[in-house]
């Protein structure tokens, strides 16, 4: 917890698969590193519990790292003890490949264990990556106040949610997530990208922009070389405000609009 003289103890968790870890890491790192008071210990996986019993806010990027029991715990008592968590794209995904001849190419099993009702959800499947709208749900909130709709070309979540979740900002989206056994909608219904769950003391704040993807990392899909980087909603100067806004409170527990 915070020192007498208000240094904060941050854990960036940043790894997984199918995405530029590099890239995103060096952004989270960045934009800690423009407040002096934190210092940050970095990991690539769940396996961080003694750093996180003394963490003052996590903040997480990850694709299909899914947390063992005891980790699963610990996450949950991290927030529940009134630690603040920043949770990026990935974060709420469980992905399996499937046996080649199976109708879809993934699934997505409840292996997160009670992390999904932490964090208000868990990641169904997604369309292929295009353009699309995200609006402001609350436009008074601090995070997005000031934010008029903006355009991304990122992956659409369709989630499986576990309310409450009080819902900031979101998309629309009808159609098929290719590929997935799941997230296929026929309702036009708002799909949350910013949102915020409470936990006992503490809150996640859950933001499911952030798609990076750089030329060599998607090798095990038997693609040596994509041949184009995707940089996705970073390069959007609305998400950057946005997700500073949310950095800046996971920091100090304040919700304000800075930037």
């Amino acid at each position: 917890m915070a020192g007498p003289a208000g240094r904060l103890d941050a854990v960036v968790v940043c790894g997984g698969q199918w995405h530029d870890f590099d890239y995103a890491r060096l952004q989270l790192l960045s934009a800690l590193g423009e407040h002096e008071q934190v210092r940050t210990r970095v990991f690539e996986d769940y396996d961080c519990l003694d750093a996180l019993d003394s963490a003052d806010l996590l903040v997480t990027y990850t694709c299909n790292r899914v947390p063992t029991g005891e980790q699963q715990k610990a996450l949950a008592a991290f927030v529940s003890r009134g630690g603040r968590w920043l949770a990026l794209h990935g974060t709420n995904s469980a992905i399996d490949r499937t046996p080649p001849g199976s109708p879809s190419k993934y699934v997505t099993p409840r292996t997160l264990g009670e992390l999904a009702g932490v964090l208000g959800s868990q990641f169904l499947g997604h369309p292929p990556i295009a353009p699309y709208t995200v609006e402001v749900t609350e436009p008074e909130h601090p995070f997005v106040v000031g934010i008029d709709p903006f355009e991304v070309t990122d992956e659409l979540y369709v989630s499986e949610l576990h309310p409450p979740v009080h819902v900031l900002a979101h998309t629309r989206f009808v159609g098929e997530s290719t590929g997935f056994a799941e997230g296929h909608t026929t309702e036009d219904e708002p799909r949350p990208v910013l949102y915020l769950k409470d936990h006992g003391d503490g809150t996640v704040c859950y933001f499911t922009l952030g798609h990076c993807r750089g030329r060599f990392d998607v090798q095990d899909l038997g693609i040596d070389d994509l041949g184009r980087v995707d940089r996705g909603s970073w390069t959007v100067p609305e998400f950057r405000t946005v997700f500073e806004r949310c950095l800046s409170w996971a920091v100090t527990g304040e919700m304000t609009a800075h930037h």
